[in-house]
Formats: structure tokens, C-alpha cells, sequence
């Protein structure tokens, strides 16, 4: 900034409701000049226009899936081709919305951009979501159901076969994105899922190289991996599971040599940091040429495997956005993973920073 620009810009953060002209005159210049001096500071994302509101720094923005989810746990042991006894739960679910949940109830401020329908299930998205994250930038689409995704699971919390009606998602275009530039490029990190089409993940891994703004790539599952670019410069992080990585490389992935192996290729596909989540396995883990392999947390009892995976990505990028060390990250993710399994909640209603610390060092 100039200084013009300085005492236009320290002015509006003292008081944002001061008019164009009360400003001119405070600042001894004349009006038009004032009006396109704040045009460049609106343009350049300084400021946010109407009523001058001055975009959040540390902020945390995910881009992507926001579901109900649906769960039916079968009573006994399954058996296919007939009706199984089943206890029903309704939650709030999808990958960016989990992540935003779980990094907001460790005491980040998170926003969440996803597309929804003008429906029932968006009320009860809402209801259950404002208190961790902000839903300002979410868009209302009147023409299309709001995402859902139905799992039934075994008595022992296995995953037997899941459904997703995902369709709104191909809406989630860059033209709804670039609405919200202005407050992207104040982020402190974006996250993306790859329920987002391949054009908006391409768009925002951009936006974000270009801007050296610290950028995430999670997936969805082995067929959204059609929506993960080749090219992942400017991808700071990437973490994705076994099946994912797999598909996106198009090799069969069965020995810890092939894993680390996995890790070396996507990073020099360009990402800065890749992880390969291994479940009861731990991960592999790489940064600089260097691949690490780390042993699950010990986990009692699995309860339901929903969000477990979510549930790492969430702490890991906790731990690295507020300054712990990659292997330190790492421990957190793996923490809040294990934990998750042996909850029946997507994400945990007693995560906080201080639980997630105390239960690392259990």
C-alpha cells in the first residue's frame, strides 16, 4: 500500500460506517479521489466493500461436500438378498464439512464454501453447523437436492456398501468460487474435496500457488480420484488412503516398499507434503524426498470407521497450521483418528485443542 492507501485503510479499520465524504474530509481530499483509491482496495481483496468490512487473516477456508448423512447398523450378521434388522441415525456429514467441523472445534476459525438445495436437509445442515463454522459462503441452489450419503454398516462398525446422491456438486463451479476471491486470498489455508468438480479443483490449486497460500487436497473416494489434477505444484498438502492412491496411480499398492514408492511419485508430481493413510497400518508419510512410515494410534474398540479419516486429515493440518512439526502433525492426526473410530459421531462432540493434546500424550 501507499501512503494514501495506509491512512484510507487505517481510517476504515477504526471506524468501517464512516460515508466516502466524511472520510474526504477527514483525510483533506476530495471524494471521486477517496472512491477509487477504496475501488483498488476492494479489487485487491484490502477490503471487502460494504461497509468497508476488512477481511479475517488467519482464516480457515474448505471447499466441497456438505451431506446428511445416513447410517443403518444391522443387528446380527449380514446377509445379502433379504431384510436385515437395522438401527437408523441421521447426522450431518461430507469430507469439507467434517474437516470444518473438526478444525473448528479445535479452536480454528473455519469457513465452509459448498452448494446446497433450498430444502429440508439444508435447514438441518444449518442448525447443526453455525456454532463451529461459518455458512456465509455457502450458496442456495433451488433447482437441486442437497448432497446425501447413506452407509450401512455390520454390528462390529464395518463398512458393508454405501450410497451418495452427489449430483449438486457439479455446480460447485470456479464462477461460484470467484465470488468469494476477495476473502480466499486472506486465507491462511484452503482445503479442497474432491466431490468438487476437476475444473474448480484445478482453479483454486491455482489461485492458491499463485498466492503461495498454503493449499489441501483431500479425496472422497477411489471414483472422485477422476477429479485430482496431474499437476500438483502448489498442492502443500495431500493425504489420501490406500484405494485413492491406487487409483490415481494405476498400480496395485500391497508392500510398505510400494507405499513409500506411492509417496515419492505424487511428490514429484509437485506436492510439497503427501500422506498415505494405511488405517490400522498408520501412514506413510513424505516431505523433501524423505518418506516416513508411522504406526497407528492403539485403538481399544472400533465403534463405526465414519470419519476416522476425516478426523486425521482435520488434526494433522491443526497441528501444521499452528506451527507443530510435520512428525508432531502427524501424532495428532493419528490421535483424533483413533479416537473417532471408538465414537459413534463422525466427528467427536468433546474434541477440543486441550482433549486432543491430552489424548496424545495418554
Amino acid at each position: 500500500m501507499n501512503e494514501k492507501e495506509k491512512l484510507i485503510f487505517q481510517l476504515i479499520k477504526k471506524n468501517p460506517y464512516l460515508s466516502q465524504q466524511e472520510m474526504a474530509e477527514q483525510l483533506g481530499m476530495s471524494r471521486p479521489a477517496l472512491a477509487n483509491i477504496i475501488s483498488s482496495l476492494i479489487k485487491r481483496g484490502e477490503i471487502l466493500g460494504r461497509a468497508y468490512v476488512l477481511p479475517e487473516k488467519n482464516h480457515i477456508i474448505a471447499i466441497g461436500g456438505a451431506n446428511v448423512d445416513r447410517k443403518f447398523i444391522i443387528e446380527q450378521h449380514v446377509q445379502l438378498g433379504t431384510s436385515n434388522p437395522a438401527s437408523v441415525t441421521e447426522t450431518v456429514g461430507g469430507v469439507a464439512r467434517n474437516i470444518a467441523e473438526n478444525i473448528g472445534r479445535l479452536g480454528n476459525r473455519v469457513s465452509l464454501i459448498t452448494v446446497m438445495g433450498d430444502d429440508h436437509d439444508a435447514i438441518y445442515i444449518e442448525q447443526n453447523c453455525n456454532a463451529t463454522m461459518s455458512l456465509d459462503l455457502v450458496e442456495k441452489l433451488k433447482d437441486y437436492k442437497t448432497g446425501s450419503y447413506t452407509a450401512v454398516l455390520a454390528h462390529t462398525g464395518e463398512l458393508v456398501i454405501s450410497m451418495a446422491n452427489m449430483e449438486i456438486y457439479e455446480q460447485l463451479s470456479p464462477s461460484i468460487l470467484k465470488k468469494y476471491e476477495a476473502i480466499m486470498q486472506n486465507a491462511s489455508c484452503l482445503i479442497i474435496d474432491l466431490n468438487c468438480p476437476l475444473a474448480t479443483v484445478e482453479y483454486v490449486r491455482e489461485f492458491a500457488h499463485e498466492r503461495k497460500i498454503p493449499f489441501a487436497i483431500i479425496p472422497v473416494s477411489s471414483p472422485k480420484m477422476k477429479n485430482m489434477p496431474q499437476d500438483l505444484h502448489g498442492v502443500h498438502y495431500f493425504i489420501c488412503n490406500r484405494d485413492e492412491a491406487e487409483m490415481y496411480l494405476n498400480t496395485k499398492l500391497d508392500t510398505y516398499g510400494k507405499y513409500e514408492m506411492a509417496v515419492k511419485t505424487m511428490m514429484q508430481k509437485g506436492a510439497e507434503y503427501v500422506v498415505l493413510t494405511l488405517g490400522e497400518h498408520g501412514v506413510m508419510a513424505g516431505h523433501a524426498d524423505k518418506v516416513t512410515h508411522y504406526k497407528a494410534a492403539p485403538t481399544k474398540k472400533i465403534v463405526d470407521v465414519t470419519g476416522a479419516g476425516d478426523a486425521f486429515v482435520s488434526a494433522f493440518l491443526h497441528g501444521v497450521l499452528n506451527n507443530e512439526d510435520f512428525k508432531e502433525a502427524i501424532q495428532l492426526g493419528l490421535t483424533n483418528a483413533s479416537k473417532t473410530l471408538q465414537s459413534d459421531k463422525t466427528v467427536r462432540e468433546d474434541l477440543t485443542k486441550e482433549k486432543l493434546l491430552e489424548w496424545r500424550n495418554l
